[in-house]
């Protein structure tokens, strides 16, 4: 085997901190341990941070799997992003990691 070929299939833990790498989604990951989170509250929460770059992590930590997408029907209608259980299940691995602090 060369060196480095399949090695994001040989450490699932560097799988897994490459989907969580990136300019928000530590920050958005991290809210998101403190329950729903929407667009505009990260938008104000995360400093520096534009809306295309959110939108950008959002779909991606949902695309990864991380994040759950609900769409709540009351007036105004909104979108709130909650850990799936999969984010959930990485909380210990990520203490574990010392990447974020006990609440």
């Amino acid at each position: 085997m060369k060196k480095n070929e399949n090695l994001e299939s040989d450490c699932p833990a560097e799988v897994m901190l490459k989907q969580l790498s990136g300019k928000c989604k530590p920050q958005i990951f991290l809210l998101a341990l403190k329950g729903a989170v929407r667009f505009n509250g990260l938008l104000r929460e995360i400093n520096g941070a534009s809306k295309q770059s959110i939108a950008t992590a959002l779909r991606e930590l949902e695309e990864s799997g991380f994040l759950d997408r609900s769409i709540i029907s009351q007036k105004p209608l909104h979108i709130e992003y909650n850990l799936s259980p999969k984010g959930r299940s990485m909380v210990p691995v990520l203490k574990q990691l010392e990447l974020f602090s006990a609440e």
